[in-house]
């Protein structure tokens, strides 16, 4: 099996009224040609004060007055906004293991976790579901059916590659506002039931056996998620380069491009891409890549959304001791998050997990978690569906209303307050690919698609799907091989 994190187009449809937050212009992404990727809030509109006729006039400029200066108000306090987020970044990302910060929840570490969590939606959204599509990318040898879909044209692009997602590097402009160069690594999840959970190899294995460099034999990983990371299909122009290689590869190319800045390496992912970020962020510190030639050691921070456990307690204590940060928003709700090692894990008695150590399904979660629950949102169905409860806009839309909640549900929004949405994300998001609202709100479910799911009509005036644009010959940047014989893998070429 083998992952190709190939060319795509991250365009993403505007978003419903006048909350729209986010929207990436539609532009190439190659995983070997990153792209500056910004997201931009609209300031809060506010509405003109209409004075009666027999209102004085003075009273009328009063008004007047006040409208200009709340307009002022908020434009000072975005600066102010700004200015605090490159005072704080490192804090932000975990620098103090988040202490104090979510409970109650800091407003820019949420506003930083929904930019990062929309940027792992992105991946979703340049995705084409569509089965009866020849452009859905496909895959023929994953013990994992439902994690990549299978296109029913018979000339699919290639058999074994799956794009999978992208590495993104802040331009000059939002470097300024975040206080640092940022390269970021998003992970696609799972794009179709959760079936996946059941056909999970579900044993762990060390993380030493896949080439990736670990001193201890007894740091092990899920079987499943080690190989999607690690393999590769030589004879296939879009997976030649195995996913680790593409990113480390990219990875090494920006930090040796900006090189004398300050920089931070952040990694998002939601479901099974969750754990391919924490496998990505252990992969980039255990080898040594995030340290500089001037011996500077670039942040490496991962924002995990809805994420399976990935390995053993030796995993998490390793990770720990390479000081990767990691801060896992989870639905209590959800099942993903309690999978692999139902009955080993973090939760166990210590004894139990002594004398489980060496089994090969005892798991255990690492980082610190930020714990929602969907029954607290007045938008919300009360729902049984376990897709609801896992779905990446509905977590978004948790955070954008969180105030106050770390395990204690009774306060999830703090004694006496009201669920609000702090940044008037707009709540039609979540039925963007499920049916979670409720009625009443009069937003269709599953209401994003293609337009005319993606038929064009030809010169004769037939419907069709449009020929795909031939690719190079040579998928890959040239400078693959460059990066990767630096990094002592070329070896394997």
């Amino acid at each position: 099996m083998a992952i190709s994190l190939s060319e795509t187009f991250l365009s993403i449809n505007r978003h419903l009224h006048d909350h729209h937050v986010a929207s990436f212009p539609p532009q190439k992404s190659y995983i070997g040609h990153s792209k500056s990727m910004e997201f931009a809030t609209r300031s809060p509109r506010i509405p003109r004060v209409m004075s009666k006729t027999t209102q004085s006039l003075s009273s009328v400029i009063h008004e007047l007055q006040l409208e200009r200066r709340a307009k002022l108000d908020i434009e000072a306090g975005k600066k102010q906004q700004e200015r605090q987020l490159a005072d704080v970044w490192r804090e932000i990302h975990g620098e103090d293991d988040w202490v104090g910060m979510l409970d109650p929840m800091d407003p820019l570490l949420r506003s930083e976790l929904i930019r990062y969590g929309e940027m792992a939606q992105a991946t979703y959204d340049a995705f084409d579901f569509d089965p009866f599509s020849k452009y859905v990318f496909a895959t023929s040898n994953i013990n994992l059916p439902n994690f990549f879909k299978k296109s029913r044209w018979p000339k699919v692009w290639s058999k074994n590659a799956n794009w999978i997602g992208y590495v993104a590097v802040s331009d000059d402009e939002t470097s300024r506002r975040l206080g640092r160069r940022d390269i970021t690594i998003a992970w696609r999840g799972t794009v179709t039931r959760l079936e996946w959970i059941a056909d999970l190899m579900d044993f762990l294995k060390p993380i030493s056996s896949n080439k990736i460099p670990c001193p201890d034999s007894t740091v092990k990983v899920e079987a499943g998620f080690l190989d999607l990371y690690t393999d590769k299909d030589t004879k296939c122009r879009y997976c030649k380069f195995s996913a680790r290689e593409q990113i480390l590869t990219e990875v090494k190319r920006l930090l040796e491009l900006y090189k004398d800045e300050e920089m931070s390496i952040t990694i998002t992912g939601h479901s099974l891409g969750s754990a391919l970020a924490i496998l990505s962020a252990y992969d980039i510190v255990e080898t040594g890549l995030n340290v500089l030639n001037d011996c500077r050691a670039v942040p490496v921070s991962v924002f995990s959304i809805s994420g399976p456990r990935v390995g053993n307690v030796r995993f998490k204590e390793r990770l720990e001791t390479l000081g990767v940060k990691v801060l896992r928003v989870v639905n209590v709700h959800d099942i993903v998050p309690k999978s692999p090692g139902l009955f080993f894990n973090e939760n166990a008695l210590p004894m139990v997990m002594k004398l489980a150590e060496g089994l090969p399904w005892c798991y255990c979660h690492v980082g610190v978690e930020l714990a929602l629950g969907h029954t607290h949102s007045p938008f919300l169905k009360q729902t049984g569906d376990p897709s609801c409860a896992h779905n990446l806009e509905a977590h978004l839309h948790l955070l954008d209303g969180l105030v106050s909640h770390l395990h204690l549900l009774d306060r999830y929004h703090g004694k006496g307050r009201r669920f609000v949405l702090a940044s008037g994300r707009d709540p039609a998001l979540v039925n963007k690919a499920s049916d979670f609202l409720k009625d009443h709100y009069l937003v269709p479910p599953y209401w994003r698609q293609d337009e005319n799911k993606g038929m064009v009509r030809s010169k004769d005036g037939r419907w069709m799907q449009p020929e795909r644009r031939i690719l190079d010959e040579q998928h890959h940047p040239e400078e693959i091989h460059h990066h990767l014989k630096q990094l002592g893998l070329a070896s394997e070429y």
